[in-house]
């Protein structure tokens, strides 16, 4: 019964039940065989051989756009792999989030097979037209962040303050929580941070369990966020937990989503050096910030600079640090 279930749901997310074999998907679509099985391992899909019939003519529809793509430059061959790679671990996150959240919630009712099937047929039509209007609303923001400064669509970097924010005694605080708690407190620091960071014109790149990395084009902004998340955590009465940070200001590459450069190196290694509830960080800032004395801004915020031992770091001759606070 539930192989029977399980091939209906493969049929309603296919668009039709799978009829074809990857050859003839290939020949259909017009594509070479091995660009074809390349393109599937880089996407992470299952591998099948040459007889499994496993394939719809939506595989071959989502091919031939995949060619017309690279055809008119859109996935040049330096850049295909990684971009189908990224599309890739990105999908296969999402889709395996959302199949827990609806198995979790059919295996309330007597017939959790069924019951996935019924819900994948009320709920992900609906949540499919929400991920079109999210990537569009971020594609939006995205185009405009880049019009806005037309020479990062011409150079290879870019300026910006990056800043990493690392919960203190996840380890041992983890050991302490069951899975269910554990998975409340990481969303609310995740939460937290990022409704913060975007609220200062900042963007969240990645969350990595225990840790948020972030950009914005302003160092003041970065070490405001800092400091404001930091001292929550010194605070015992919000449920926020206790968090170090680094923050490094200099030339960035950003590439399919993601930041890289000593300044990204930079700014982890002063989070790694930094004490609980501090923030440290690099000539970079602090020289952006203290550039003009006169500065106004710079007055109204009244920050504390104290200079701390040099870290030590792979890569860097010697990394220079500042402890910021209020």
């Amino acid at each position: 019964m539930d192989g029977d279930v399980g091939r209906a749901m493969e049929a309603f997310l296919l668009g039709q039940e799978p009829s074809l074999t990857r050859v003839q998907v290939a020949e259909r679509a017009g594509v070479p065989l091995d660009v074809a099985v390349t393109l599937w391992h880089q996407l992470g899909f299952p591998h099948h051989d040459d007889d499994d019939v496993a394939f719809a003519e939506s595989d071959v529809e989502a091919l031939r756009l995949s060619a017309d793509l690279v055809e008119i430059g859109i996935l040049p061959p330096e850049s295909q792999a990684a971009l189908v790679r990224t599309w890739g671990r990105s999908y296969a996150r999402l889709a395996e989030w959302q199949t827990t959240l609806l198995a979790g919630l059919a295996v309330e009712g007597g017939d959790p097979a069924a019951a996935l099937a019924d819900l994948a047929t009320e709920v992900l039509p609906r949540v499919e037209e929400l991920q079109s209007y999210v990537w569009r609303r971020h594609l939006a923001s995205a185009a405009q962040h880049l019009l806005a400064d037309t020479s990062s669509l011409t150079q290879a970097e870019t300026q910006l303050s990056v800043c990493f924010v690392d919960i203190v005694g996840y380890t041992t605080q983890s050991r302490s929580l069951d899975g269910a708690e554990l998975v409340a407190w990481v969303d609310r620091f995740e939460q937290d941070t990022t409704t913060l960071v975007v609220d200062h014109a900042g963007h969240v790149i990645k969350t990595i369990g225990d840790e948020v990395l972030f950009t914005v084009a302003d160092p003041a902004a970065a070490v405001t966020i800092a400091l404001a998340l930091t001292a929550r955590g010194e605070d015992p009465d919000d449920p926020f937990p206790a968090v170090r940070a680094g923050i490094a200001h200099g030339a960035v590459v950003r590439r399919l989503g993601d930041v890289f450069g000593s300044t990204v190196n930079a700014a982890s290694r002063l989070t790694s050096a930094a004490r609980p509830g501090t923030v440290l960080v690099d000539a970079g800032v602090r020289e952006a910030l203290t550039a003009e004395e006169d500065d106004e801004s710079a007055r109204e915020e009244d920050w504390r600079w104290r200079r701390v031992r040099r870290v030590s770091a792979k890569g860097f001759h010697h990394l220079e640090a500042w402890r910021v606070r209020t």
